[in-house]
């Protein structure tokens, strides 16, 4: 069975460390109660190493929000999977804001590039893929997620699969406070992302691979994804910069609780 995860993912705030710290101070004492899903945080590079402390023996999990393939060299500005092993659990690459702004770095060979990168180096890669506004109302949807899937999960060794997580965010939901109804995400979710996983890398790994969904999620609607029988948690943006990220995720975790 497929453990839900919920993650966070920042973005360009709470870069300092007295905030940063602030809220992850406040969110650990219910974060680190749940014991029906998984969350991680993944802020800015700037507070990655002050937050480790204060997670440090807690089950919650931390994240880079991006990361180079190389273990080191002359790429001025980018970090290492070497240098977060150790220090985070998780890396989200290919993020399509990721995407739109960081040129080759972020073409679908780098994106898969940088998953083996994480996998060898023991980090767990949250890799987006996620269609705009024109690919849906054209029909593309299936096609070019399916392909975006493909691209990353290449030379990926299908033993790995556990290690993997996937989430699907349309860019047209990104921050919109328009997300896809919970029926949608699934369909697409069960059908295209994780058939893609299956073509990839066979039937059993696609079994296991966790697929989040993402765009505009907040406390009013995760439960009702959570019941999608697909859809294995979320990635969370605007709605986890706040103390009421907790309640969002415990949530989550009551959706998806066997004994409820």
């Amino acid at each position: 069975m497929r453990r839900p995860l919920i993650a966070a993912n920042w973005k360009m705030h709470l870069g300092r460390a007295e905030e940063a710290l602030a809220l992850v101070r406040r969110l650990r004492p219910a974060l680190s109660a749940l014991d029906s899903v998984d969350v991680a945080i993944c802020p800015p590079f700037t507070v990655l190493a002050s937050l480790a402390e204060v997670l440090r023996n807690s089950p919650i999990g931390l994240g880079a929000q991006t990361m180079h393939w190389a273990e080191s060299g002359a790429h001025t500005g980018d970090v290492s999977p070497a240098m977060l092993a150790g220090l985070c659990d998780y890396a989200i690459l290919g993020h399509s804001e990721r995407r739109a702004s960081a040129g080759p770095g972020a073409s679908d060979e780098a994106i898969n590039r940088k998953v083996l990168a994480a996998v060898e180096h023991g980090l767990t890669p949250i890799v987006c893929v996620g269609e705009s506004a024109a690919q849906r109302e054209a029909g593309e949807t299936h096609g070019f997620v399916s392909r975006q899937v493909a691209a990353a999960l290449q030379g990926v060794d299908p033993a790995a699969a556990r290690r993997i997580v996937l989430a699907y965010e349309p860019i047209w939901a990104i921050g919109s406070g328009r997300a896809a109804t919970p029926a949608e995400a699934n369909r697409t979710i069960g059908i295209t992302v994780r058939g893609a996983v299956a073509d990839s890398l066979g039937e059993g790994a696609a079994e296991l691979t966790r697929i989040l969904y993402g765009g505009s999620v907040d406390a009013d609607n995760i439960t009702d994804f959570m019941h999608m029988p697909d859809i294995d948690g979320a990635l969370v943006g605007g709605a986890s910069l706040s103390p009421d990220f907790a309640d969002l995720a415990k949530a989550a975790a009551a959706a998806c609780d066997p004994n409820r």
